[in-house]
């Protein structure tokens, strides 16, 4: 039995977190291979420093500040002397990057920046496990050969070649007893780390469990599991024990920040389950997420908000007729990787849910297209997405009325809808200014206390 343990930066950001991770994983009885993001705070901090290379000097003795304080807390005098040993190296590799200008050429230069907390955090906690008298070693997706592909500071793992390495590279250790601590957040392409976007620990914890042939991926983290909603929103949410793997995706996707949204895929891939546990409460039994649930009879099982988006609406004569002309628009917006949330169409017009922050590029790109492509582009900001999940929604009579009758109540109007694309949710878009209502209410009548 081999279990996936995935950290993230509030669990391994300072001396009693480490500690108190460390004691989880020597509670786990199962093989285990752990998986780490950066401290909290470093991945920002290299952010700005890759953007602004600036006083790069104090910038590392910063970032060395850091790693050497929390080490010194917990370490010995000895058990520092070995750290050392592993850390003196890996910084001087950093400084070396810093003050290397054909380095700083390179396109995925700020993946390889960006990427340097997880090398630190994961020998951190290799060396705070055999303080407590466990083998370990740290590994880095270098070591390990996590095989990525795609554009900078936006990578996807190649499952497969990850596969075969892991299995020469990481299954050793495990055969002899000693715990592996993996570097989250980036694979290697062509020999330079690609990191997998922001939040991308998880999915790389994932696509290790996918490579392991894992029994269960456990994303370790700083609250209970899924929620019914945002807490901040609903004071009175409930926390979710057990999903499907395509709700869980779905309210990844659109806005619960409790797991990235691409950690699914690759365990769903082979049916591995998921676990959602708190590092800082570790009795608490979390969310499990698998291949089958049992149905409830309930209307929805949980609401989510993306916020702070906006519809640009293309209209064009007869547009649904000429699906080559949407494929151009699409191809133009996707320069940019540009995520588009949802795509609405009627007989002359297409349109897109994006972010506001993207508004601009958009709209730059699309006036490059063919000006006979395009009669007119409407713009309407500060809309939010509500994504409503529940058992077969698809299936049940007057699903979507219920829905949109509370949704009256809160005096909003939907802009837009998205139903059909997936069977256990419903999403629509309503103003910023309502969907805080909009969400009370669905939760109070069909989640909460009033829940048939």
């Amino acid at each position: 039995m081999i279990t996936v343990m995935k950290f993230g930066g509030t669990s391994v950001g300072s001396p009693e977190a480490l500690q108190r991770v460390a004691k989880i994983v020597m509670d786990e009885k199962n093989d285990k291979v752990v998986v780490v993001s950066a401290m909290s705070g470093i991945t920002n901090f290299l952010v700005s420093l890759a953007d602004n290379i600036g006083d790069k000097d104090d910038a590392v003795k910063q970032f060395e500040k850091k790693h050497l304080d929390t080490a010194s807390h917990i370490l010995d005098a000895k058990q520092m002397q070995e750290f050392m040993k592993e850390f003196t190296p890996r910084l001087n590799k950093f400084k070396t990057l810093l003050s290397d200008e054909n380095a700083m050429k390179d396109p995925y230069f700020k993946d390889n920046v960006t990427s340097q907390g997880e090398r630190f955090s994961s020998l951190l906690l290799s060396h705070v496990l055999r303080a407590e008298g466990v083998e370990s070693v740290a590994l880095t997706s270098e070591d390990c050969g996590i095989f990525a592909e795609g554009r900078p500071l936006s990578g996807s793992a190649d499952l497969s070649k990850t596969e075969s390495a892991m299995a020469m590279n990481v299954k050793p250790y495990l055969r002899k007893g000693i715990v592996p601590v993996i570097t989250g957040f980036y694979g290697i392409k062509d020999g330079v780390p690609l990191t997998f976007g922001r939040g991308g620990s998880d999915y790389s914890a994932a696509v290790v469990a996918n490579a392991m042939n894992a029994d269960l991926l456990e994303i370790w983290t700083d609250v209970d599991g899924f929620m019914s909603a945002d807490p901040r929103i609903v004071p009175d949410a409930i926390k979710i024990d057990e999903m499907n793997f395509g709700e869980a995706a779905e309210l990844a996707y659109f806005g619960a920040k409790v797991l990235h949204p691409r950690t699914i895929e690759p365990v769903r891939r082979k049916h591995i389950p998921l676990k959602v546990k708190n590092s800082f409460s570790p009795e608490e039994p979390g969310t499990i997420i698998h291949h089958l649930r049992k149905p409830k009879d309930e209307l929805l099982r949980s609401v989510a908000v993306k916020t702070d988006l906006s519809i640009i609406a293309i209209s064009s004569a007869e547009i649904a007729f000429h699906p080559e002309m949407v494929a151009r628009i699409i191809k133009k917006i996707a320069e940019n990787e540009v995520v588009i949330y949802s795509i609405s169409t009627s007989l002359s017009t297409v349109a897109f849910l994006v972010h506001n922050n993207d508004v601009k590029s958009i709209l730059l790109k699309l006036n490059a297209l063919e000006s006979g492509d395009i009669e007119r582009i409407e713009v309407k900001n500060d809309v939010a997405l509500v994504c409503a999940v529940g058992d077969n929604l698809l299936s049940k009579c007057g699903v979507s009325g219920d829905i949109f009758t509370a949704v009256k109540e809160a005096k909003a109007n939907v802009e837009m809808i998205s139903e059909g694309a997936s069977d256990v949710s419903l999403n629509f878009v309503v103003p910023m200014s309502r969907v805080i209502d909009v969400v009370r209410i669905l939760h109070k009548k069909y989640v909460g206390e009033d829940a048939p």
